[in-house]
């Protein structure tokens, strides 16, 4: 794998998609999109010094590309533009109905409809509940699109603190799209 495209949207979580961006493989190009409504959730979450982190990560590492979320002209807005996975972490109600119903009027709806359509490697990790009978119909409805469904359920064999959850957290969602990384899985 070369390129990943990791989509932060409006839900709670947004610290959690930022954490799973900067554990990603040093030697993979990472385009990022933060949506605006995310950029709220992680200051209201996160406080302002994580917030500044974001905006200075991509001075850190020349791998991470920040793109913005109005930007429809990007580079991941083609198919031509190749990308082997996107994830979009947290995946709020609003950004999941809009993927499912195929309407691309934002960089990240755009690049989920690219993968999608050049059946590439999509995860979304739905962030809210309970789910209601409208959002289980169209995680349904990606799924049967081979869109890969990774809420952030605990799995409670990963340890007591957040950051043991996260770290379970990122290393399910990097198994599903094929990613080596290494966590405590169940029996370790």
């Amino acid at each position: 794998m070369k390129r990943i495209i990791v989509g932060i949207s409006g839900a709670s979580g947004a610290g959690l998609g930022l954490r799973f961006l900067k554990a990603l493989p040093g030697e993979l190009e990472k385009y990022c999109v933060i949506s605006n409504g995310a950029k709220q959730v992680l200051l209201s979450e996160e406080g302002r010094k994580e917030y500044m982190e974001f905006e200075a990560i991509q001075t850190k590492d020349n791998k991470i590309f920040i793109l913005e979320d109005s930007d429809m002209g990007a580079c991941i807005a083609s198919g031509s533009f190749v990308c082997e996975a996107m994830a979009v972490s947290p995946c709020s109600q609003h950004t999941l109905a809009k993927i499912a119903c195929g309407i691309s009027d934002t960089l990240i709806t755009r690049a989920a409809s690219v993968m999608i359509k050049e059946q590439r490697k999509l995860l979304l990790s739905p962030r809210e509940m309970p789910l209601s009978p409208i959002v289980l119909e169209n995680m349904l409805k990606l799924s049967k699109l081979r869109v890969i469904m990774a809420p952030p359920i605990v799995g409670y064999y990963a340890g007591g603190d957040l950051e043991s959850i996260e770290h379970m957290l990122i290393g399910k969602w990097c198994d599903s799209l094929g990613i080596p990384y290494k966590y405590k899985r169940w029996g370790e």
